[in-house]
């Protein structure tokens, strides 16, 4: 018997942090919200049982936003903008903290409504999902449907799925009617609804793909669906010359990953203003000190070890800086790791302003993996030392 045909869904939490927000402060509903800010600007409760909330007007900072409202994008604040920025566009809009704690358990009740009807998951983190639905035998918008219904029932938040013949296409449905949009996209779709599209809605075709093929005139989905092969490969190379061909004409054979392994668990953060080794040592080395201990967290909480211990760094020029040491045994121990990653920092020029630090572990295994690993040879005691700029 042939197998039936692909029906693959993208599920996207609808503005899912600031929706999670929304459930706890429902006074908030239909105004401009901003998630971003930090822990001391959290709303206060007064004595009539209102709430004060943080305003954008009122920030002084060099975060950026993790996600915003409908009502806050309309007025031009989007994830990834810095809130000094964002104040700028929309002085009014209020400003909550992000609360990473809430986000995940919803992320974990959504996920398990989604399961219980479609086990077949690609989980691609917090607040988004692809999902086969092609051997389940309901018809797909009823199904659809009550994949939605499950969603809202679990969490009482909306999300908005594109179902479609590949994940390429799924991805780009779920964005097409947002927000709790359901947009199903067959083959003769493809002209109608997604040629119009500009390249840019493509995942994998990022800002500087974009300016180049506008560069040579492609603006659209379809102009690049008809563009020349042989001239997408001389400007971007054979490979991904061949993918942005393919690509736009809605070609797309990658499976659903169903389970995988991290490759690496890590923690950083950006400082609210640049810190010098010299003069704010002593703030350094508190940072410092937590992020190891919250990866060292995070390693025992997700039941993995790891042997190789790396920095990041990004100086006040932006400039980004990696340093790797090889243990010569698995890990998940704080004062391991921040040795280790002390040792790294002490190979690096401390001469000018740091931006950003980071803590990384590499190398991972499983718990019970670790148990049975053979000794590192000796080779493998060496220090690592890679860097890179950019």
């Amino acid at each position: 018997m042939n197998p039936p045909p692909r029906r693959i869904a993208h599920l996207d939490m609808d503005a899912f942090y600031a929706s999670v927000e929304l459930l706890r402060y429902p006074e908030l509903r239909g105004q401009p919200v901003v998630i971003g800010g930090r822990c001391d600007q959290q709303p206060v409760l007064l004595a009539d049982g209102s709430r004060r909330f943080a305003r954008l007007r009122d920030y002084a900072g060099r975060g950026v936003i993790t996600t915003a409202t409908y009502e806050a994008r309309a007025l031009g604040a989007f994830s990834a903008m810095g809130i000094m920025k964002a104040a700028r566009l929309a002085p009014e809009a209020i400003l909550l903290p992000v609360d990473f704690a809430a986000y995940r358990h919803y992320s974990r009740l959504f996920k398990a409504a989604v399961a219980a009807i479609a086990p077949q998951i690609e989980d691609r983190g917090i607040d988004e999902i692809y999902v086969d639905l092609s051997e389940l035998p309901e018809p797909t918008r009823p199904l659809a449907q009550r994949i939605k219904d499950a969603v809202r029932a679990a969490t009482g938040l909306s999300c908005s799925i594109g179902i479609a013949a590949n994940k390429l296409l799924a991805k780009i449905g779920s964005d097409l009617d947002k927000p709790d949009g359901l947009t199903l996209l067959g083959a003769d779709d493809l002209a109608r609804r997604i040629w119009p599209l500009p390249v840019r809605k493509i995942n994998g075709i990022g800002p500087k793909a974009s300016d180049r093929l506008a560069v040579l005139g492609i603006h659209t989905i379809g102009e690049l669906a008809q563009a020349e092969s042989a001239s997408l490969q001389q400007h971007f190379g054979r490979s991904y010359g061949a993918w942005l061909l393919a690509a736009a004409n809605g070609i797309d054979d990658r499976i659903l990953v169903t389970s995988s392994e991290p490759k690496s668990i890590s923690r950083e953060t950006t400082f609210e203003r640049d810190l010098h080794a010299r003069d704010d040592r002593a703030a350094l080395s508190e940072i410092f000190t937590d992020l190891c201990t919250r990866v060292a967290e995070d390693l025992r909480r997700k039941g993995y070890v790891g042997r190789t211990i790396g920095i990041k760094l990004r100086f006040a020029d932006f400039q980004t800086l990696t340093r790797d040491l090889t243990l010569a045994s698995t890990t998940a121990d704080a004062q391991v790791i921040r040795r280790a990653a002390g040792e790294c920092l002490r190979r690096v020029r401390l001469e000018r302003r740091i931006r950003l630090l980071g803590v990384r572990v590499t190398a991972l295994s499983t718990l019970e993996g670790a148990a049975t690993e053979q000794p590192p040879r000796q080779g493998e005691l060496a220090l690592s030392d890679e860097s890179d700029a950019g």
